[in-house]
């Protein structure tokens, strides 16, 4: 089967070739997995991700050969095998594991691994062209959970490409399942089962005080959306990324904390500052919630599957465009209020079936310094970069502040996605052409 993605793409991508794949272990008939309130508070979101390999890594391998790891990869990841479903008592989503396996993309591009990273710099925006674009729905158990595009460069470098849907996890969850299959391809098949299916408590009290509660400030109700899961914007969002080098951020950090304060983090010093920039771009509605989402130091990264990431908001309530970065910063650090709690019980006394956004409810900032990005090897070839953004975000837009290139520094990549006209705003602000 031939993609009409090539067309798409102008002729850069060609030659799409899809088929599918799963465990290459007998898993059982009929084994349903019930993904819990946070999972599905998440169903409108997608993390797409992207590694690029040097032409050794993949040199002389048939597709044959690069497909048979595959199958023992999803032995321990069957339920990214399968296909959601509605419960006939309740209609809550849940998925019927190993129905029909993920989908496996082959693709070639016309340019050079380095003739495409350096494209890419200009224009964030073609690096969707090595990721599937489908969403779940309108037909539930037609919509795979997982792609993988694995896209072959002129020079034989490649492109392995995973659109995840965010109901199985995390982006720590989604690293980690690529560390897996590097694992695997080295020889270090884990022993058990690290992900099985699970089966919710019915025990539910729908008359108790909980199904008065207001919704949370992190999400924003929508829809309903019926089984066509995915956000519908209201303006045209656009996507640009840059590299902040370690001198870069060391002065950033310094600049906020001052002379002779304790230095600022990272993340809180470059969030500090988008969000004052935003605030100026928007004048008279500038964002005084903002949503926060960081990895849980309790998720240990051992390959298990969850969306267990903090998503927490500050809320100002003060004039942002006016406020010092020092300030701003110090709120993200230490006024942050986990709201998950919140959103599972809304989500529970929902049913499972309410239909939130959580990335884009308000101005979103994400923070990815600790996933593993770097950690999946091919054959024991390492990347020579990678890429991950959320394709789903709302109209209030997101910051994803990633770790830097893998070549020593500490530097980091951020990306943003944001309403179009904002994007040449604060480009022009960072004095990014």
């Amino acid at each position: 089967m031939v993609s009409s993605k090539e067309d798409k793409s102008g002729g850069l991508i060609y030659n799409m070739k899809l088929s599918s794949v799963g465990p290459g272990r007998y898993t059982g008939q009929d084994i349903v997995h019930e993904p819990n309130d946070m999972d599905l508070a998440m169903k409108l979101h997608y993390l797409k991700g992207v590694y690029y390999f040097p032409s050794q890594a993949f040199d002389g391998l048939p597709i044959r050969k690069m497909k048979e790891p595959v199958f023992t990869w999803f032995n321990h990841f069957y339920i990214t095998c399968g296909r959601f479903r509605r419960s006939e008592e309740s209609g809550r989503p849940v998925i019927k594991c190993n129905d029909c396996g993920a989908r496996f993309i082959e693709a070639q591009c016309d340019k050079t691994l380095d003739e495409w990273l350096e494209m890419k710099k200009h224009d964030p925006a073609l690096e969707k062209l090595l990721v599937s674009d489908k969403i779940i729905g309108p037909e539930l158990g037609f919509s795979p959970l997982v792609f993988l595009q694995y896209t072959k460069f002129k020079c034989g470098g490649m492109a392995v490409g995973l659109s995840w849907t965010h109901v199985l996890g995390d982006a720590f969850s989604a690293a980690e399942f690529m560390n897996m299959l590097g694992r695997i391809l080295a020889g270090d098949e884990p022993q058990r089962l690290l992900n099985t299916a699970q089966s919710l408590n019915k025990n539910q009290d729908p008359g108790s005080p909980k199904s008065m509660m207001e919704d949370p400030l992190s999400v924003k109700r929508v829809g309903p959306v019926a089984d066509k899961w995915i956000t519908v914007n209201t303006c045209n969002m656009e996507t640009f990324s840059f590299h902040v080098t370690p001198t870069e951020l060391s002065d950033i950090q310094s600049r906020i904390s001052g002379k002779y304060g304790p230095k600022i983090a990272p993340f809180e010093s470059l969030c500090a500052v988008i969000w004052k920039c935003v605030a100026k771009i928007r004048h008279g509605n500038e964002p005084k919630v903002v949503t926060i989402c960081k990895k849980d130091s309790r998720n240990k990264g051992d390959g298990r599957l969850s969306n267990s990431q903090i998503i927490s908001v500050v809320k100002a309530d003060f004039a942002i465009a006016k406020a010092s970065h020092e300030e701003l910063a110090a709120m993200i650090k230490n006024q942050a209020i986990d709201e998950r709690k919140k959103i599972e019980e809304v989500m529970e006394r929902d049913q499972g079936l309410a239909d939130f956004e959580v990335y884009g409810a308000n101005l979103t900032f994400v923070n990815y310094e600790d996933a593993n990005f770097h950690g999946f090897e091919y054959n024991g070839t390492k990347q020579v970069g990678v890429s991950y953004w959320i394709d789903g975000v709302g109209d209030e837009g997101a910051v994803l502040v990633l770790p830097g290139p893998n070549d020593g520094g500490f530097g980091r990549i951020v990306r943003v996605i944001l309403p179009e006209n904002e994007i040449v705003e604060l480009r022009r602000e960072w004095s990014i052409a």
